[in-house]
């Protein structure tokens, strides 16, 4: 039976390098069986974590945005897969800014035994991806028996559709195939 896959799309630019990337990865999804959805966090409303704790005691944030949405199906996912472009060596805003609202999902432990896949995309060499990186290691940090499963290094991609002529693209298509 194929497994349920979330792909969290962070980069603000469409058709971008690593929207790209996530879509080799959602073809390799669905060829191997699995079911894949995409979510664009550029169409959706993302409020700042104000840090209240009120999702401590009830388990979620009180804002009304679209991250209850998000995390609903983060939380029904089998497969989570983060892809955000480096700018200034780190994830994109929009990324981060989710990381920081997932914030409820430690309480309950509704992303505990989640397996991830992270996607980026840099102009630079794979070395100067190790900040964002941490960023998003951080996240499968803080989330109880959850596994970083794969990285795709989309790196050299500067222009929109150069890591078209990478092997990120293929490395993305088979990477879930032997999930």
């Amino acid at each position: 039976m194929g497994k349920s896959v979330l792909v969290i799309a962070g980069s603000p630019r469409k058709g971008g390098n690593s929207d790209i990337l996530c879509d080799q990865f959602i073809k390799g999804c669905e060829e191997a069986g699995h079911t894949a959805e995409k979510i664009y966090l550029r169409d959706k409303k993302i409020n700042f974590c104000l840090a209240c704790y009120v999702c401590k005691k009830t388990g979620r944030c009180f804002q009304n945005d679209d991250v209850a949405e998000i995390i609903d199906k983060m939380e029904k996912a089998d497969v989570i897969v983060l892809a955000s472009p480096v700018y200034f060596y780190a994830i994109s805003g929009q990324m981060k800014t989710l990381i920081d609202r997932t914030l409820p999902c430690y309480y309950p432990g509704s992303l505990s035994h989640k397996d991830f896949y992270f996607i980026i995309t840099a102009a630079e060499e794979e070395a100067f991806t190790k900040r964002a990186l941490d960023a998003l290691y951080g996240l499968v940090d803080c989330i109880e028996d959850a596994t970083v499963k794969g990285i795709v290094y989309g790196t050299g991609a500067y222009e929109k559709g150069d890591v078209k002529k990478l092997p990120a693209m293929n490395i993305s298509y088979k990477m879930v195939k032997n999930t």
